[in-house]
């Protein structure tokens, strides 16, 4: 699938558009195509792939690998105390993912510039062609702003995610963030743009959802009532996480996916 920003909702010119335009007459003749969101089906169902054809099977996470930090003492894992021994007590908020053009990670660290949440750190997990410059622009060092760098230790993202209050994803163009599913799973208040997918996953409350449009103004918004309200971030990650058990659990999607080709082969076989 092609990455798309909320502008496929519109059909107008873009490189996203054209690419669903020109898929669209050779899908039409697919017995079933499936995609990861309701907006990807309404788009192609206009671009003239009817909509007995479309099978929509969402991206999915492990929420029993991917969940909130254990209360109990004896459950929490090295990797968990490691990184909660290097983060602190400050409240984290958190970017985990490739930090490149289309990311917009940039946004998001003006915006933390512009407000400087007393309390709390802006944790900046990943790597990319865009990082040593952001880096040196924004710099390491400074006590409300960690640059983790690449994580390659599973278990270690898992702790990190479970430190987080707070996700932010300000990305300019998505198909349906992984990392967001998986930061949702782990109970993190979840702050996205509406590119891709992302918009439809954190719709009707399970998380904030912004304008890929404007985002370093937005966030110079929000971060301040999220930095103040930590009853709202509690709720809103107890929303996200049920948002993932409802309709974004890995296993649930693979039966759905068994399911349709199941479906599709009694069919064939029936037409024999």
């Amino acid at each position: 699938h092609p990455p798309f920003d909320a502008g496929l909702r519109n059909l107008t010119a873009g490189t996203p558009q054209l690419s669903y335009q020109l898929y669209a007459p050779a899908l039409s003749r697919y017995d079933r195509v499936i995609v990861f969101s309701d907006l990807q089906a309404d788009v192609l169902n206009r671009l003239g792939v009817h909509e007995t054809r479309l099978a929509v099977i969402p991206n999915g996470v492990d929420p029993n690998r991917w969940s909130p930090a254990p209360n109990h003492p004896a459950a929490i894992s090295k990797e968990l105390h490691d990184v909660r021994s290097r983060l602190g007590d400050q409240r984290i908020f958190l970017y985990m993912g490739r930090i490149a053009t289309e990311k917009n990670v940039e946004a998001l660290l003006r915006a933390w510039r512009l407000v400087k949440p007393a309390g709390c750190r802006l944790v900046i997990v990943g790597d990319g062609p865009l990082r040593s410059t952001l880096q040196n622009v924004y710099a390491n060092g400074i006590g409300d702003l960690l640059w983790w760098g690449y994580e390659a230790n599973l278990n270690t993202r898992i702790a990190l995610l479970q430190c987080a209050e707070v996700f932010v994803l300000p990305s300019l163009v998505e198909g349906l963030s992984i990392a967001l599913l998986e930061a949702m799973a782990c109970q993190c208040a979840c702050v996205a743009t509406d590119a891709g997918a992302d918009g439809e996953v954190l719709a009707a409350g399970a998380g904030i959802v912004l304008s890929t449009q404007g985002v370093t103004t937005q966030l110079r918004t929000l971060l301040p009532v999220l930095r103040d309200q930590p009853l709202l971030t509690q709720e809103l990650g107890r929303r996200a996480r049920e948002r993932v058990m409802e309709r974004y659990r890995m296993v649930s999607n693979i039966d759905a996916l068994e399911e349709l080709y199941e479906t599709l082969i009694a069919k064939k076989a029936l037409a024999a």
